[in-house]
């Protein structure tokens, strides 16, 4: 996940200059070729920001689901079809959050909000747009 725009915005604020703001992204990153905050993941800002003393960032985390909600269920069960999915001792197979949260969190989802305060018409779209995903990949000749 990219950093985002609130540990950018700090990054920017407690760096002294720019020259030491590009040696912290290529100490962050380990790559010298890399020197703009747009190159740093968010686990890398929040490396920067609490090597300055500042308070690392949590992760967003828009999958947390409603276990009542019908429509959230149905949802996992396309991500489990679409294959994101891990193994559980107890349920067998579970939908992978850490990968539906990532995809919530990327431009490719039409609804760019937590899945708990979704309306159902914006619910309605994202389960369209994973419905799509899943019925391109699963419709795809297998490749010898």
């Amino acid at each position: 996940m990219q950093a985002t725009a609130d540990q950018i915005k700090i990054i920017h604020s407690i760096t002294p200059n720019r020259d030491i703001k590009e040696e912290w992204v290529q100490w962050a990153t380990e790559d010298v070729t890399k020197i703009s905050c747009k190159d740093l993941t968010f686990d890398q800002a929040n490396k920067i920001l609490v090597q300055n003393k500042c308070k690392a960032h949590k992760p967003l985390f828009y999958a947390k689901f409603d276990k009542k909600n019908t429509r959230h269920k149905y949802l996992l069960s396309v991500c489990i079809t679409y294959g994101w999915f891990v193994g559980s001792g107890k349920y067998g197979r579970i939908a992978d959050l850490d990968k539906l949260n990532e995809w919530m969190l990327s431009s490719k989802c039409p609804v760019r909000k937590p899945l708990m305060k979704m309306t159902g018409d914006e619910l309605s779209k994202v389960i369209a747009a994973l419905e799509n995903m899943s019925l391109k990949k699963n419709s795809k000749p297998p490749k010898v």
